[in-house]
Parts: structure tokens; sequence; C-alpha cells
């Protein structure tokens, strides 16, 4: 359909979880589409050994790392998101000094690791890029079909993360709201 990237989720709490013994069809992908694996406080070797198999091309962090973790990953050469939640101008300024590849900035909701589905104030994000042109950012939160032609003229991310606003149920997609998003995000180039 023209998506760049696919996320798959491995926090085991994660109503859209993918056990990745399971489901080893991940591989096939591989260069046909950027396939990122989600992680949230993750203490076991497991996002390296997943990227060392060839199974992701990207680590994404959504928990409460610390820069620590974020740095071992870059130098081992693994690409790595950070996610953080914001819901202020201090809050940004953290959200720069991960070390990350890129951030992905997504609406502040404690505990709920992977995102609420709930939109923030784009100011924040804009704010993000003036005070770090250099780190990539990622648009998060409650980006559906209705809102995505807004976030990306308001904002210009990188990147749009979208997981509720393109499904069915948790996990499942509804390739029209895939199409309608992908629409969306041309009307504004």
């Amino acid at each position: 359909m023209g998506v760049h990237a696919v996320g798959f989720n491995f926090w085991p709490h994660s109503k859209r979880f993918l056990d990745p013994v399971a489901n080893r069809w991940m591989n096939e992908l591989a260069g046909s589409i950027l396939r990122v694996g989600v992680f949230v406080n993750e203490d076991s070797d497991l996002p390296y050994r997943l990227y060392g198999e060839g199974m992701i091309d990207v680590v994404q962090l959504h928990g409460n790392e610390l820069p620590e973790c974020i740095a071992g990953f870059r130098n081992a050469g693994i690409p790595v998101i950070k996610a953080v939640g914001v819901t202020d101008v201090a809050g940004i300024a953290t959200a720069g000094k991960y070390g990350a590849d890129a951030v992905l900035l997504d609406a502040h909701a404690p505990q709920v690791f992977g995102g609420s589905g709930e939109t923030f104030d784009w100011s924040l994000a804009k704010h993000f890029q003036k005070s770090f042109p250099a780190i990539s950012m990622i648009l998060a939160g409650g980006i559906t079909p209705l809102n995505a032609a807004q976030a990306v003229a308001e904002v210009r991310p990188a990147v749009l993360d979208v997981a509720s606003g393109a499904e069915i149920l948790p996990g499942v997609k509804d390739f029209g709201k895939v199409a309608a998003l992908l629409e969306a995000c041309l009307e504004t180039r």
C-alpha cells in the first residue's frame, strides 16, 4: 500500500503483542519494508537478538529507558527510536537529550505504554523541532484519517506513527483507514 514501515510490538502486556518465536514470518519482509521492533522496559537481550537475527531493522523503546540504554543500542550500531509522552516544554527538553536516532512524541499517558490513542498539543512537537533540528521527530498520538493531513501540514514530522487510528480492533489493520491515511498525507505534499 506504500507504507514505509511496520511496527511489531514485543511487549507481552500489549493488546498488540506478537510473540517473536511464533511469528518468524517477519524475516520474510526484510528489504521490502522497515521493520520496527517495539519494546517496553525490556531487561533481556531480546532487542539485540531480534536485530541480530534479521527480524527487525530498528528498535523503538516505549518505557522508562534511560539514555544509557539508548547508548547501548547506538554503540552496537542498532538504530533506535525513543518514545516520549509529552505534556509541557520541560518534557520536550528531556526528549531531546536521550541520544536516540529519532524521537517519537506521543500524548503523556503514564503506565499506558505504547500509546493511548489521544492527541496532544502539537505546538510542543513544533517546539521540539526548533530545539532539536538534527533529531528526526515522529509524531504519534491519536492520528487518524481525519487529522493526518492537519498533522502533516502543521507539524511537518519526519514520520507519522499510527496504531489505533488504522485498526478495526487492536492489532487488526483496517486497510480502508490505511488508504485514507496515505491519501491524507499525500494531500499535504
